[in-house]
């Protein structure tokens, strides 16, 4: 008898959940998509413990055919 009422109170969360929309404050959206690009560039704080990765040698021109022997 309880999986009926599972059934529903988990399609009632799920429609909560799909139709729930917070307050935005807009304004203070504004202000952070307003700031200055100069002033807020990305800065890699762990670059200098890395080497920088060197390309990898490209593949080698493989024209040989593997052939799969399929005894049955």
């Amino acid at each position: 008898m309880g999986r009926g009422r599972q059934k529903a109170k988990n399609t009632k969360v799920a429609r909560e959940l799909k139709y729930y929309s917070p307050a935005t404050d807009y304004s203070a959206l504004e202000a952070e998509l307003s700031t200055k690009s100069g002033d807020d560039q990305y800065e890699d704080k762990w670059a200098d413990l890395y080497e920088d990765d060197e390309e990898e040698p490209a593949a080698p021109d493989d024209d040989r055919v593997v052939e799969l022997d399929d005894e049955k």
